[in-house]
């Protein structure tokens, strides 16, 4: 055999060698890359696991959020109903404040018109009372004149028992006058002819007769157990006469002379005992 052909059996066996190293390396080449792949995926597979986790604990939170939500919500919802029914009161009560405010409005305008026409009233009564105020001065200063001239008329006169009279009245108006003067006691008296005696202050005066005709008159005094005759005493004369333990003078005045009648009045001092019986 020649060396050509010698080098050619040992390059063919050679080649093969190498295919099948280079095989050798390809398959541990492909059992490293496995591995690292296997490595790779269980990795992998650990991170989706965790994911896996993570989105079922986010799928929980978020479970809880809408739970949190829609408990809000509903709150949320209570709040706004329980707000809408307090505004709802609220109005209502508003409403009816005001309608109140308006009535008592409406009252209080009413009470100021009755008040007004009350002033009115009053103010047509206030002229009608100075009206009549001015009419009573009038009256007043009429009345005061009238007193005035009739004190002018009122007289002293001598009494039948030597002593100058008080006033003499002679009619129940000039009477008035010197009852209001207050200087002596007066008291009125009409007698009877035939009648019982009369008790005046501390004396008893008894008529025994009257003369219309000629004014005159005739009566019995008792006075501390004695009795006095005043025998025909004449209209307006004053019938003087003392008694009482200090001797006072009395006056009797007839100022009516009628048929067996007559009318006057008995005066005493302010000091003169009161009487204790009438009869």
């Amino acid at each position: 055999m020649s060396e050509e052909g010698y080098v050619e059996e040992r390059t063919v066996p050679g080649a093969l060698l190498a295919v099948v190293v280079v095989a050798l390396l390809a398959g541990l080449g492909s059992l490293v890359w496995c591995y690292g792949l296997q490595g790779r995926l269980g990795v992998a597979q650990q991170k989706l696991a965790a994911a896996d986790q993570k989105n079922a604990d986010l799928a929980q939170k978020l479970e809880a959020t809408n739970a949190r939500l829609r408990a809000t919500s509903e709150t949320l919802g209570q709040s706004v109903g329980i707000t809408q029914k307090q505004m709802e009161a609220r109005t209502q009560s508003l409403i009816a404040a005001q309608a109140a405010q308006r009535a008592e409005a409406a009252k209080l305008a009413e009470a100021q018109e009755a008040a007004n026409k009350q002033i009115g009233a009053v103010s047509t009564d206030v002229a009608s009372v100075r009206t009549d105020v001015g009419g009573v001065k009038t009256d007043v200063a009429t009345t005061k004149s009238d007193l005035e001239a009739t004190k002018t008329q009122l007289n002293r006169v001598m009494g039948d028992a030597g002593v100058m009279s008080g006033l003499i009245a002679t009619n129940s108006k000039e009477l008035d006058i010197l009852k209001h003067k207050g200087d002596r006691n007066y008291y009125e008296f009409t007698l009877q002819k035939g009648a019982k005696p009369v008790l005046l202050s501390t004396v008893k005066l008894q008529l025994k007769k009257a003369d219309e005709k000629h004014s005159k008159y005739t009566m019995n005094v008792s006075a501390d157990d004695r009795n006095i005759e005043k025998k025909d005493k004449g209209l307006d004369e004053p019938v003087q006469f003392y008694t009482g333990k200090d001797p006072m003078l009395y006056e009797v005045v007839v100022n009516v002379i009628e048929k067996n009648k007559v009318s006057g009045y008995l005066s005493t001092p302010k000091n003169a005992p009161k009487p204790s019986v009438t009869q």
